[in-house]
């Protein structure tokens, strides 16, 4: 939901999907049979848990320093897989509360295939608003 200002905003109206189909994409998720683009916490809480991703960022924060350049849209937040977790674990509040600042929308496939598809996008929510169907 934008405000006034065109600002990408957390709150959501009855109304309002909690997560949107995204008509074409390019980059990672080319070929996908469908993307959704969510600003809901419960929802990406339910997406990482299903795939054991925990979160995380590379960037310097108040719990801790910078490890890694994290590119997605300046909210410096990832997501730690089993086996390849690279990034500084941070708990959910914070990953939250960089998300929320820096207007971000989680973009991922809709695949359910098995394995899971761990393929995401952490965006700037207003540079997707075109694309929504």
């Amino acid at each position: 939901m934008l405000d006034e200002g065109g600002v990408m905003t957390s709150k959501q109206t009855a109304d309002e999907p909690r997560a949107r189909s995204v008509k074409s994409l390019d980059g990672p998720f080319r070929g996908a049979t469908q993307a959704v683009f969510t600003r809901d916490h419960e929802l990406i809480k339910q997406w990482a848990t299903e795939r054991h991703a925990t979160p995380a960022t590379g960037e310097a924060t108040g719990s801790g320093p910078a490890t890694f350049k994290v590119n997605d849209g300046g909210a410096g937040i990832r997501f730690n897989f089993p086996g390849a977790g690279a990034f500084r674990p941070i708990g959910w509040d914070e990953w939250f509360e960089n998300f929320d600042h820096h207007a971000c929308a989680f973009v991922h496939d809709s695949d359910s295939s098995r394995p899971l598809s761990s393929r995401y996008r952490i965006v700037k929510a207003k540079d997707w608003e075109d694309l929504l169907s």
